[in-house]
């Protein structure tokens, strides 16, 4: 079984940052991709960026220089540092753990964390 606990989230001002956190347990190694996804109230689920177990990562073009994705293997952990922060990125963001990485591109596993808030508002 794979565990994903995810902590940070909450509420900032449109321009802040906020950073979260994932750590990964049970039959997962460094050696596997991980995802960042969120979804936001009437929206669908959107994959945010991702990054391999080869460190490769990939974004959305809505978060494009602005987000950054990391991962600390010592720790089991992947971040998700979120700069100048706007108002369209509320949503619920969810962490992805062991998916399927090819040609930069992500693809789920059934593997998710419990789900952080974030809200961008002033």
């Amino acid at each position: 079984q794979v565990q994903l606990v995810q902590s940070g989230g909450g509420l900032v001002q449109p321009g802040g940052s906020l950073r979260l956190s994932c750590v990964a347990s049970g039959y997962i190694s460094s050696g596997d991709a991980m995802g960042w996804y969120r979804q936001a109230p009437g929206h669908t689920h959107e994959l945010v960026a991702a990054i391999s177990g080869g460190g490769n990562t990939m974004y959305a073009d809505s978060v494009k220089g602005r987000f950054t994705i990391s991962r600390d293997n010592a720790k089991n952990t992947v971040y998700l540092q979120m700069n100048n922060l706007k108002p369209e990125d509320t949503a619920v963001y969810y962490c992805n753990g062991k998916g399927t990485w090819y040609d930069d591109r992500y693809w789920p596993s059934p593997r998710w964390g419990q789900g952080s808030q974030v809200t961008v508002s002033s």
